[in-house]
């Protein structure tokens, strides 16, 4: 009877690990949102880091996240380093803007797994609005294939994605409330 468990076992480990093999080689995950605010108004809550994190799912996930910018918060080469206990450490850097219509970030995290993804936020006008999608995109190691056996990347990610547009949505549509109006480009200082 053992030895049918321990064989049952190898042939169920061996199944995953040769179906965990077929999986891409790349992933993307991406998200969509109507906003109805001009271009320029979700622009710079993207673009300017310190904005950018006035929304972002993941820095809500920790109050006490330790975060660092860079000498200068947007435009390209802008970074932001943070550290946390519940959504681990890591850095993005701002590698390319178009104003008011994209920004593209180099993401690197660090713990509790290393990855190293790229983040595409387009902005479309729409409708006396703004579609804007939230897409990242990267590779796939052989040990995340293995993980995406039992995760969905996109189901995972995906929800974090809806969550912030959620929150940029609510910024932006609130007007001169929000960070980057009349002319205020940055939230206070977090470093």
């Amino acid at each position: 009877m053992f030895k049918t468990l321990i064989i049952a076992l190898i042939v169920v480990v061996g199944f995953v690990l040769i179906y965990a093999a077929t999986k891409p080689d790349t992933f993307r995950v991406q998200r969509t949102v109507h906003i109805q605010a001009p271009p320029e108004r979700v622009f710079a809550l993207i673009s300017n880091l310190r904005n950018f994190n006035t929304w972002n799912p993941f820095e809500k996930k920790d109050p006490a996240i330790q975060g660092h910018y860079s000498a200068h918060d947007s435009g390209a080469g802008a970074s932001y380093a943070w550290e946390s206990a519940k959504v681990g450490s890591g850095r993005m850097e701002i590698v390319s803007v178009t104003p008011s219509s994209n920004v593209t970030l180099k993401l690197d995290f660090i713990k509790p797994f290393e990855a190293h993804n790229m983040a595409d936020f387009t902005l479309t006008p729409n409708a006396g609005g703004t579609d804007v999608t939230w897409a990242m995109h990267g590779p796939t190691p052989y040990f995340s294939k293995v993980m995406q056996v039992f995760i969905s990347m996109d189901s995972m990610v995906g929800n974090d994605f809806a969550a912030g547009l959620a929150n940029l949505k609510a910024l932006a549509e609130g007007g001169a409330s929000h960070p980057g109006a009349a002319g205020q480009t940055s939230a206070p200082n977090a470093s």
